[in-house]
């Protein structure tokens, strides 16, 4: 008897086939499972090698060992007139028949039902220029304020409000937010147009007209496609109360809202009491804190103080007043120059005490929740604050923006990208929400989907500069150094007093290697590594320990005494003030989908110093950090160069060249001895590989420099 005659006679290649195709089939479902629960890269490595080992030793005992009515036994011990290896075979051909067809039921539902990433229905609408109406969706145009006073307009703006918040609450209904909305006030645009940029079916317009001690009202009910009226009515009251004619009003077009568009009947409203003039003085204040900047602040705060000494129970002028507060306190990111501390501790009184007359009040809990993102160590309740103003008031749209801060500082991106992608659903014209979406599609190489985005909006709100410092960045992260320079440029001048837009232009400059003009500069941390850069390390130095001291920035600090030769005054620094590096994470946690560069440093300096115990625990938090941010499937070159920084410094330096391969292929840009900013990567000199990315980083900058009229640089 042949070989193969015998192999196939005990079962061995059926055993063989049964093995592979269950193997695979295993393997499918633990990869499913094992992104589910988010598990280490090293779990599919083992189970597949694993799985592959088990071949060789399934066949073994197919060849060796018979199945027999009495159970296993070796073959050698087997009556061949007895052996039932034809049975077993039969069985084994029913057992392949049936992985085969669980396998095939796998494939047609990952191909055909599941959708190959696990994304929220609000990245649907980001993806594509135009957002996809819904039928039972609404938006709410400012009313035109018909009174011959123009001063009255905060007043037909706040009906508008008013109605847009009760909508709002309906869970039904999909409602484009405030900002949006209120983009086309004063424009005769097409409402075809209106409907296609903000995703809905429906309008509601009107008209407030005042006039001495009389006030009309009129609305109507528009639908998009068609233009047809669905409903109309004019309200004429003496204005006597003026929350009264409010509360009847708005009760009477959501009634009639709802019986249109969901068919269900409505709770009649009742809002915050206050008297008229306090009433108008909150109106007016939150018109002036609408426009986020500096100044406008400053006058919504003065106008909140008075509308507090005429009603001094007024809760959410309180709420306005703390929020007001802590936007105006010093730092990037904010519009003022209070210190940071002072306006914490004066804008909670302020929240503390809006909650206080009305537990209830969604903008106390906003405001709350802004309170608490000061904090790193508060990520978490800035969170649940934020989710409970939300569910009071889902169009309370800065809650969401500031909700998606909370979930980035918590180390969430994944999470805070669901929110922002919401966010530019109901309200594409939000303006942090602008920023904050670009930056989430760059956190997740989504750069197409990112300008699909802009070039819906870039047309409503021509030559905006928060949206072209939003090009700027996209560009800048693209590698597209001139043009993002120039865009960001033109940003500052039409906006100066915005820090972002400032901070973007410094980005530019830094990939363009113009170090004098970005020493000049006092805002970021940029301008620590251009003074380094030109030779000025004391100053460097002043100012790496003042942000530090200031404004917590302990990363920079860290950092440049690494690349100054000083990693032992780094230890000091740390040690000074954290006990140990459980506390230092505690206090600076991981920021967003950038991986963990404090910690990163941190470890460096430990190496240096020759603390092996401290240098291991400080690259188990960075590993610890990366894959939970390669689990939510980070994808930025920033992301790449630190994870490159890290295997670098792990002594993987294959693995470091191939991250940083990916991270320059991207467009990232760093100074032309790429070791100097990244000093773990020094290992890596000499290497013909890692010269060669080096060299082609630096053609690649010479050629912005080259369109911007700089001279080219070398290494």
């Amino acid at each position: 008897m042949s070989l193969f005659n015998e192999l196939k006679r005990r079962n061995v290649f059926k055993v063989g086939a049964a093995y592979v195709v269950l193997s695979w089939l295993l393997a499918q479902v633990a990869e499913m499972a094992a992104e589910t629960f988010v598990a280490p890269d090293w779990f599919m490595k083992m189970l597949v090698t694993m799985l592959a080992l088990g071949l060789p030793l399934a066949l073994f005992f197919a060849w060796a060992f018979e199945l027999t009515p009495e159970g296993l036994k070796k073959e050698k011990n087997v009556d061949r007139n007895k052996s039932i290896t034809t049975q077993t075979g039969r069985k084994l051909d029913f057992t392949i028949i049936a992985v085969l067809v669980m396998a095939l039921g796998y494939f047609a539902i990952d191909k055909y039902i599941q959708t190959p990433e696990p994304v929220s229905t609000d990245t649907r609408v980001a993806e594509d220029a135009t957002a996809t109406p819904t039928e039972k969706s609404i938006a709410v145009l400012p009313f035109v304020n018909m009174s011959s006073d123009k001063g009255n307009e905060y007043f037909s703006d706040g009906i508008s409000e008013e109605i847009l918040n009760a909508l709002a609450k309906i869970k039904q209904l999909k409602v484009a937010g405030r900002t949006s909305s209120f983009a086309f006030k004063g424009q005769n645009q097409d409402l075809r147009q209106i409907g296609a940029t903000l995703g809905v079916e429906h309008i509601l317009e009107g008209s407030v007209r005042k006039a001495g001690t009389k006030i009309r009202i009129t609305a109507q009910l528009i639908q998009v496609d068609d233009g047809f009226h669905l409903w109309s009515e004019t309200y004429d009251r003496e204005l006597i109360d003026v929350f009264a004619i409010q509360d009847e009003i708005a009760t009477a077009i959501l009634k009639q809202l709802k019986a249109q568009l969901i068919g269900e009947e409505l709770e009649v409203l009742e809002s915050t009491k206050t008297n008229t003039e306090a009433y108008d003085l909150y109106l007016l204040a939150k018109q002036r804190m609408y426009e986020r900047t500096g100044p406008t602040i400053e006058a919504a705060a003065e106008l909140l103080d008075r509308a507090i000494a005429l009603d001094s129970l007024y809760a959410p002028a309180y709420a306005q007043r703390g929020i007001a507060t802590l936007l105006l306190s010093e730092g990037e990111g904010s519009y003022g120059d209070i210190p940071n501390e002072q306006a914490q501790a004066q804008g909670k009184l302020y929240l503390d005490k809006a909650l206080q007359l009305d537990p209830n009040l969604a903008e106390g809990w906003a405001g709350l929740g802004l309170y608490y993102l000061h904090f790193p160590t508060s990520s978490q309740q800035a969170i649940e604050v934020l989710n409970k103003a939300l569910t009071m008031n889902p169009s309370l749209i800065d809650a969401s923006n500031w909700l998606h801060n909370a979930l980035m500082n918590a180390g969430k991106p994944a999470k805070a990208k669901q929110i922002i992608m919401g966010m530019i659903d109901r309200d594409p014209l939000y303006r942090p929400g602008i920023r904050n979406a670009v930056n989430k599609f760059i956190d997740f190489g989504q750069q197409e989907q990112a300008w699909a985005y802009l070039d819906r909006i870039r047309p409503l709100v021509p030559n905006d500069a928060v949206i072209k410092s939003s090009e700027a960045i996209l560009h800048l992260s693209q590698g597209h150094i001139a043009q993002g320079l120039e865009l960001a440029e033109t940003a500052e001048v039409l906006l100066p007093s915005n820090s972002i837009i400032r901070m973007t232009r410094t980005m530019g400059l830094m990939n363009s290697l113009q170090y004098e003009k970005v020493a000049a500069m006092d805002e970021t941390w940029m301008p620590v590594y251009a003074l380094t850069l030109l030779g000025r390390t004391e100053e460097a130095s002043i100012f790496a320990y003042k942000r530090a001291d200031k404004q917590a920035d302990v990363e920079t600090l860290i950092a440049f005494l690494n690349i100054a030769g000083r990693s032992d005054e780094a230890i000091t620094y740390i040690e000074t003030r954290w006990p140990d590096l459980a506390s230092l994470q505690q206090d600076l946690p991981p920021y967003g989908a950038f991986g963990y560069p404090l910690m990163l440093n941190v470890a460096l300096a430990y190496s240096r110093v020759g603390n092996q115990e401290r240098f291991d625990e400080a690259m188990q938090r960075v590993d610890e950090a990366h894959e939970a941010l390669k689990a939510q499937r980070v994808n930025n070159s920033f992301f790449f160069m630190i994870e490159a920084a890290y295997l670098a410094l792990a002594g993987e330096l294959d693995s470091s060249m191939d991250y940083l391969d990916q991270a320059i292929t991207l467009g990232f840009v760093t100074h032309t001895r790429v070791s100097f900013f990244w000093p773990t990567l020094e290992r890596l000199e000499g290497n013909p590989r890692y010269e060669s990315i080096q060299s082609r980083m630096i053609e690649h900058v010479n050629m912005e420099r080259e369109a911007l009229g700089l001279e080219p640089v070398s290494t």
